[in-house]
């Protein structure tokens, strides 16, 4: 993604990808075999506790027989790209430099396809190391119209799954995100706004916002995810692959009358507006 020969500084690369400069210049290092199953925990814990900060899941974790310290579980918080959500004040912004967007899905009745999708990222853990799924989900059907699973939050990768559902389903008229920096970099925003689609972003840490994708999440991790071992990025890939598409076609749900993601979805689309 970053061009080291580019005529562009690197500085002004890393801005327009979403990425900060430090993280360009920066190696990584491997991570160990306890902080990987540590991260696992800490995912299954904010899924049953999503209002729980470092502070509480380290107590959490300490219950359990895990000694670990509150700062230490805040750094790999971080490093999977997962916070308590709970409505606080907006003292910090996920990228400083990144507008953010006001949230316009508040008292909207949400009762048609291609009236407003939501895009989020999780994060996967794989049987050694961790990617990250994004997805472009339909609201009003819980449709998964897109995704891509990678093993970086950087913008592109969130751009391409929702240019995919451009292509494949037409536009919505608002796209909702959180307040990531992969969905406030230009290349994102400039990606919803040219094409006269209204860009709405959840209230920071504000669960209530996030809610209905916490639960596509829900299902993603405790049908497929938590059941596996992927041992590579294309394994994972693969196999989540094939459980949206399981999920879209046969997985019923009660909000949507037993209907399947499908069947709801195409019974209330709309003519498809072009993307182009």
């Amino acid at each position: 993604m970053i061009d080291r020969d580019h005529a562009l500084p690197v500085t002004q690369q890393a801005r327009l990808v979403g990425i900060s400069r430090s993280s360009a210049y920066y190696q990584s290092r491997g991570v160990s075999e306890a902080d990987l199953k540590l991260m696992r925990r800490i995912d299954e814990l904010h899924l049953e506790h999503p209002f729980a900060g470092a502070r509480m899941l380290a107590r959490l974790l300490r219950r359990e027989g895990i000694k670990v310290g509150r700062r230490h579980v805040s750094t790999l918080m971080k490093r999977m790209g997962v916070e308590a959500l709970y409505r606080k004040p907006n003292t910090s912004r996920k990228h400083a430099a990144h507008r953010i967007w006001p949230y316009l899905l508040r008292n909207r009745k949400i009762d048609r396809a291609n009236q407003v999708w939501a895009l989020d990222t999780s994060y996967i853990p794989m049987a050694r190391g961790f990617v990250y799924l994004t997805a472009v989900v339909d609201w009003a059907s819980r449709r998964v119209l897109a995704h891509r699973v990678a093993i970086t939050l950087e913008s592109c990768h969130a751009v391409e799954a929702l240019e995919e559902a451009f292509a494949k389903y037409g536009l919505p008229e608002i796209v909702n995100t959180d307040q990531g920096s992969q969905f406030t970099a230009t290349e994102f925003t400039d990606a919803v706004l040219s094409r006269s689609v209204l860009l709405s972003m959840d209230g920071k840490g504000a669960w209530r916002d996030n809610v209905f994708v916490e639960r596509v999440w829900r299902s993603v991790k405790y049908e497929e995810v938590y059941l596996k071992a992927y041992d590579s990025v294309s394994h994972a890939r693969r196999s989540i692959g094939n459980y949206l598409s399981w999920y879209n076609q046969n997985r019923p749900h009660s909000r949507l009358a037993d209907q399947t993601p499908d069947e709801a979805y195409f019974a209330t689309l709309p003519a498809i507006k072009s993307a182009a």
